[in-house]
């Protein structure tokens, strides 16, 4: 009895022990594939990231050539802007000596005169009142089919109230507002007029009256041939 209970029990031990075992291979194998997962998908995301920063980076170098282009194009304009001005500077620097020595070199016919009191210029204004336009329309009703060659010289003139700067601004606005109007309305050419400002350096009265002041806020228009 004993020599057959002996294999019995070892035989019933060995049943017992064998899921256990199992078992255990069983874990180690899953945690070895988990494991194995794990480091790929770790390669994978270190290769994804990696690839992520690169495109990243070819991303900003993109973007910073396409500021450094922009900034570039800008500097060209404005520097292309800023020749343009210069060149139109001096076009009209050119445009005036000429017109100032052919000026020089013709002879006065007449002149006229639009103060305040003939013209209704106001204190501070450029507008061409309409009596100043009155009085320049007689001007240009004496220019006979004669007179086809004449040039015009136009002055701006002001009282010495305000500013040099000011004074020199708004008399060349008084002498292009009367050389506006003679090329709108009477047709003269605008290569036979020019105009220039004196400002308040050219008083015809004292300024430290207001009847003084009135005469030197005027336009002079010179006749040449």
């Amino acid at each position: 009895m004993r020599k057959g209970l002996i294999p019995a029990v070892l035989f019933g031990a060995a049943i017992a022990t064998a899921p256990a075992c199992a078992t255990k291979g069983f874990v180690r194998t899953s945690v070895g594939e988990v494991d194995s997962k794990v480091d790929s998908l770790a390669t994978s995301l270190e290769e994804t990231q990696a690839r992520t920063e690169a495109r990243i980076g070819q991303v900003d170098s993109k973007a910073e050539a396409a500021a450094s282009a922009a900034a570039n194009a800008r500097r060209t304009a404005e520097e292309a802007n800023t020749a343009a001005k210069g060149a139109d500077s001096k076009a009209d620097a050119v445009g005036s000596r000429v017109a100032a020595v052919e000026a020089a070199a013709r002879r006065l016919i007449y002149e006229v005169t639009i103060n305040e009191s003939q013209g209704n210029f106001q204190f501070g204004q450029a507008d061409l009142p309409e009596e100043a336009k009155a009085a320049i329309d007689e001007l240009v009703s004496k220019l006979t089919g004669g007179e086809q060659g004449v040039f015009l010289e136009i002055e701006g003139h002001t009282d010495s109230t305000g500013s040099a700067e000011l004074n020199q601004k708004l008399g060349l606005e008084r002498a292009e507002a009367v050389k506006m109007y003679l090329y709108e309305q009477h047709k003269v050419p605008l290569h036979k007029m020019n105009v220039i400002s004196y400002g308040e350096d050219k008083p015809s009265a004292p300024n430290d009256t207001r009847d003084g002041r009135a005469q030197n806020r005027r336009v002079v228009i010179r006749v040449l041939a």
